[in-house]
C-alpha cells in the first residue's frame, strides 16, 4: 500500500499547469477544401506560417526543402482525396505555399517518440494511454482536439496539431481507440524515401491510416485488421483498445504487413501493455528508461486500482514523460465522453 501511494504522489509535474488544447469541430460533409477553416478562428495565420517554418526546417535541411520542394509540387496530383483537398484548402486558408503544407504533413511522419499503453483494470474494463513526444516545443501551442462530424453526428476524434491532416491519436466512439508510435529512429534521408513510397507506391502515411481506421472499421477487431495489412510507407507500432475485456493490442508493423501481434492476456498476467518506439521483444537501449518506469508505475498502482485518474499519473512519471512530452492522452471507448488531451506545457523533469 505505502509503494501504490508513494507512485501516485512521486508523478512529476511541470512548473506550469497542464492544459486543455482547443477544440475544432470539422464536418466531413462539406468539401475538403474548406472542411478546416474553423482553424482561422482559433490560431493567428502569421503565427501558423511562422510555427510551420519552424517544424520544416528543424525536420528536413534547408538545401534539401529548396531541393525537393518543385518536386513536391509535382507530386501532389498522387495524394489521395481527401487528404489532397485538404491540404491545398490549407495552402489556401494560409496563404502558404502548398510545396510547405506538404512537406510539413510528412515532417510530422517522423521523429514522433512516444510511449503508448493499454490496460484492463479487474472489472474487464480496457484504459489507454499515451504521451506524444516530438523535439518541437512549438507544437505545444498548436496541439488541437478534433471532433469529426458527419450528418451532424460524432463519427470520431483525437487530437493532433493545426496544420496537419493526420491523426496520431484518436477514438471511435462506443468502438475502438487507436494510436500509433514510431518504429525506431528515421532521419531525413529515410523520410524523403518515405514521402515517394506514399505518393508513388500509393502506400498510407502512418497517421492518414489511423484517420481512415477511425472512420471505416466497425469494431475492434475490424480495426485491427486493417491496421495490421494495409500498406503503409514505414515501420511504426499501431496501438488499439476496445470495448471489452481482452480488447487491446500491440501491432508492430513492417511496410508491408505486421511483424508481431502481441494483445493483452489478462487471465495470465498480461493486464497490461507498453509500447514505446523499440520491439517489445528486445530490450530497448541502454539510455531510454521509458519502458521500464511504466511497467513499474503500473505494477506499483495494480490492476484493480486502475483507473483515468491513475492512468494518467502513470503516465506522468518520469521518463514515461519527459522534457520533449507534448500532450497525454487518456481515453477509453465504452465511455467516449472521458475522452481527455492534456499539454504538458513544459514536458516533464526528474525531481532531484
Amino acid at each position: 500500500m505505502m509503494l501504490f501511494l508513494w507512485i501516485l504522489s512521486g508523478f512529476i509535474l511541470s512548473c506550469r499547469t497542464d492544459f486543455a488544447p482547443p477544440t475544432l469541430n470539422i464536418s466531413l460533409d462539406e468539401a475538403p477544401e474548406t472542411r478546416w477553416a474553423p482553424l482561422l478562428k482559433v490560431f493567428d495565420i502569421n503565427y501558423l506560417k511562422t510555427a510551420a517554418a519552424e517544424v520544416i526546417d528543424t525536420t528536413i535541411p534547408k538545401w534539401v526543402h529548396n531541393a525537393v520542394a518543385p518536386v513536391v509540387v509535382a507530386l501532389e496530383k498522387y495524394i489521395p482525396q481527401p487528404y489532397a483537398g485538404e491540404i491545398r484548402g490549407m495552402a489556401s486558408h494560409f496563404g502558404g505555399s502548398l510545396s510547405d503544407i506538404i512537406l510539413l504533413n510528412f515532417a510530422y511522419e517522423i521523429s514522433a517518440f512516444c510511449t503508448s499503453i493499454v490496460a484492463q483494470d479487474t472489472n474487464g474494463h480496457v484504459y489507454h494511454g499515451r504521451n506524444l513526444d516530438y523535439p518541437h516545443a512549438i507544437l505545444r501551442n498548436l496541439t488541437i482536439n478534433v471532433i469529426f462530424l458527419k450528418n451532424g453526428e460524432v463519427a470520431y476524434r483525437g487530437t493532433s496539431f493545426a496544420g496537419y491532416v493526420g491523426l496520431w491519436t484518436g477514438q471511435s466512439p462506443n468502438k475502438f481507440t487507436i494510436s500509433g508510435d514510431q518504429r525506431g529512429k528515421e532521419h531525413w534521408w529515410e523520410w524523403w524515401k518515405n514521402v515517394v513510397s506514399a505518393f508513388l507506391l500509393k502506400r498510407s502515411p502512418v497517421s492518414w491510416l489511423v484517420r481512415e481506421t477511425l472512420e471505416g472499421a466497425e469494431n475492434f477487431q475490424d480495426a485491427v485488421m486493417q491496421l495490421s495489412k494495409i500498406p503503409i510507407i514505414t515501420g511504426v507500432y499501431y496501438i488499439v483498445a476496445g470495448v471489452r475485456a481482452g480488447e487491446g493490442v500491440v501491432i508492430t508493423r513492417d511496410r508491408k504487413g505486421p511483424a508481431d501481434i502481441w494483445p493483452l492476456d489478462p487471465l495470465n498476467g498480461g493486464w497490461y501493455r507498453v509500447e514505446t518506439n523499440f520491439d517489445h521483444w528486445l530490450p530497448p537501449p541502454a539510455r531510454d528508461h521509458r519502458r521500464d518506469a511504466a511497467n513499474k508505475a503500473l505494477n506499483a498502482t495494480g490492476q484493480e486500482h486502475i483507473n483515468m485518474a491513475t492512468f494518467y499519473k502513470v503516465l506522468s512519471r518520469y521518463p514515461v514523460c519527459n522534457r520533449i512530452t507534448v500532450y497525454t492522452t487518456v481515453m477509453s471507448a465504452a465511455t467516449p465522453e472521458k475522452y481527455n488531451t492534456l499539454v504538458r506545457p513544459q514536458g516533464c523533469y526528474k525531481m532531484e
